[in-house]
């Protein structure tokens, strides 16, 4: 597998090296996770699940999870060590850093040397990292879906349905304390497709009260106002910096304006 690894990187720049890299391993952590049997108990979200499931034009670090099923069967650090046996069978040298003491529970699986390995760095002990987190006591009120894809390899993936995934965009720009330009692209990314339903605003206004929202309930009425208000205070060029290494297509940056985003809220 690590040859197929070597194949896909070998003609494309090194940032685009460096993102296709996670995103395999994101792909065979993935694989373990379904043969563990995680996947009956906990459901894939977050920007990660957009890139799998729906071919976002960006890559994303981390992969995000919620336990929609609450059962005996959950076993974080099980989930975990199965990943570890599957990538040490692949021949990867792999370390855990693991933190379940806390509602969210994660991990960063770290692989040494593969970056040396692959030539993407000069630095033997430099580690590439994949963080996984899974919310223990996530919001009510989101849809599950099934989906059978294949990215590098073949996943069946239980996952939060089209207008949840929204719903969690929109709670991330109106409650997360530190902005991310990547939270902007995706949202001009969802607003652009016509097609994509309204999100699902009981699994977002159950979100918003967990994270002590102190505004308005959000309905089908006013939660683009209400969005439209938060836009116009965030600095687009912070923006710009953070969402730019991530980016398929580097022209895509010059459509992440501020008054391109208002213009599709409104």
């Amino acid at each position: 597998m690590k040859e197929y690894l070597k194949t896909l990187i070998q003609s494309s720049a090194p940032v685009e090296a460096h993102n296709l890299t996670r995103e395999y391993l994101q792909a065979l952590i993935l694989q373990s996770l379904q043969r563990s049997g995680s996947m009956t108990t906990i459901a894939f979200h977050g920007g990660t699940a957009l890139r799998f499931l729906h071919s976002l034009p960006r890559y994303s670090e981390d992969l995000d999870f919620a336990l929609e099923r609450k059962s005996a069967s959950y076993d974080f650090r099980s989930y975990l060590q199965s990943i570890r046996k599957d990538m040490e069978a692949q021949g990867y040298a792999i370390t855990l850093k693991v933190n379940d003491q806390k509602t969210v529970h994660s991990a960063f699986i770290r692989f040494s040397g593969l970056l040396y390995e692959l030539k993407l760095t000069p630095h033997q002990d430099e580690t590439l990292a994949v963080k996984l987190e899974v919310d223990t006591n996530p919001p009510a009120g989101a849809t599950l879906e099934t989906s059978l894809i294949r990215r590098h390899v073949l996943l069946n993936l239980q996952h939060h349905d089209r207008a949840s995934l929204l719903a969690g965009k929109l709670h991330a720009i109106l409650q997360r304390p530190y902005l991310k330009g990547r939270d902007l692209y995706d949202l001009i990314w969802y607003l652009s497709d016509k097609g994509w339903p309204e999100p699902n605003l009981v699994l977002l206004n159950h979100a918003l009260a967990q994270t002590e929202w102190t505004g308005p309930s959000l309905t089908i009425g006013n939660w683009r106002e209400i969005v439209c208000a938060k836009i116009e205070t965030i600095s687009f060029e912070q923006a710009l910096d953070d969402v730019r290494p991530f980016l398929r297509s580097s022209e895509d940056i010059r459509l992440l304006t501020k008054n391109n985003l208002l213009g599709l809220l409104k």
